[in-house]
């Protein structure tokens, strides 16, 4: 295990430049941005301690183990951990944490972030569970709250489902099994786009196309945790999308529904879940619609649900401090 702490080092990205200019630097620092959170969404809390930590996760043969990096919010044992959905990082709950106040532990799935990619190709729900289970395992003193987005809800819902002892409650943030292709179509044409870009503001630039109802501030501050500047000035994003048209990497329906385009074999694990489970939609997001929900409550009886008004499909980027207040409540209830 590694550990740099929020009092660290920052590093320094370079922006694309001719060869007449001197190159303009921006100082990077993973964990000098928070006053910005803070001042965008009017939040009356201090920055605590924020860590990055890293467990290794045996790989099953000859290889090395593979790294799974984590951000470590606070110094008591976390109460919630955090799983962020496709093509994103552990920095998307930055601001639900802070407006959360309470010690928390936010994963960097495999193949995005600062962790390790998997030589496997292997990013089902299942198998990314599998490796969060022992940073969790590691790192919180279980059982926790766990919350999860898109493809870290499916992941969270798989962890509940095969580690059962590491999850207390569960949250999955506008994700069901009922996922498919029409649905995140708008979302998958984003993420298929573009790997590399000529400079920070092309990038930006294609954020803010794809992203019309954030501000430009909160775009700019998750490029800059999603993406790396290379040696040549360009640009590119931190996710693995090594042979993404063979396997899954940043969206999660592509190997898990049916081949014959039937029920998602998933909605078993949801049904057999046993711990107390909450969904959050978001409002504007085609990604849940009411069948889901329907089908949800139907195999999970007794599950809460939520809508939260004015949200797309990252609630947590959309609406924080709203979701953090039901996370909240949820956790004063049990």
């Amino acid at each position: 295990m590694s550990e740099s702490p929020s009092t660290g080092s920052s590093t320094t990205v370079q922006d694309v430049h001719d060869d007449t200019a001197p190159a303009e630097r921006v100082d990077y620092d993973e964990f000098g941005l928070f006053h910005e959170n803070i001042a965008e969404f009017g939040l009356d809390v201090e920055v605590p301690v924020v860590e990055r930590v890293e467990s290794a996760v045996p790989s099953g043969d000859d290889s090395p183990p593979r790294l799974v990096s984590a951000l470590r919010w606070g110094t008591a044992p976390p109460e919630v951990v955090f799983v962020h959905g496709g093509a994103q990082n552990a920095h998307t709950w930055d601001t639900v944490a802070l407006a959360l106040g309470r010690p928390a532990f936010a994963v960097d799935l495999p193949g995005h972030g600062h962790s390790g990619w998997r030589a496997d190709g292997a990013y089902t729900p299942a198998d990314l569970a599998d490796d969060v289970a022992v940073a969790v395992g590691e790192h919180a003193r279980t059982p926790v709250h766990v919350v999860g987005m898109s493809l870290g809800g499916l992941t969270a819902m798989m962890l509940a489902r095969r580690h059962p002892r590491l999850v207390d409650t569960l949250t999955m943030v506008d994700i069901t099994p009922g996922v498919n292709r029409d649905k995140t179509k708008a979302i998958l044409d984003f993420v298929d786009g573009p790997q590399a870009f000529p400079s920070f503001d092309d990038l930006l630039q294609r954020t803010v196309e794809f992203n019309p109802t954030r501000s430009e501030s909160s775009l700019r501050r998750g490029i800059l945790h999603n993406a790396r500047q290379l040696p040549d000035g360009s640009w590119q994003w931190r996710y693995d999308r090594t042979n993404r048209s063979d396997r899954s990497s940043a969206m999660p329906e592509r190997d898990v529904l049916a081949e014959d385009g039937g029920p998602n074999p998933l909605w078993d694990d949801f049904a057999a879940l046993t711990c107390p489970l909450m969904i959050v939609r978001g409002s504007l997001s085609p990604v849940v619609d009411d069948a889901d929900v329907a089908e949800a409550t139907r195999r999970q009886p007794a599950l809460e649900y939520h809508l939260v008004d004015g949200a797309g499909h990252s609630v947590q980027g959309d609406r924080p401090v709203e979701l953090a207040a039901l996370i909240d409540d949820r956790l004063r209830r049990h």
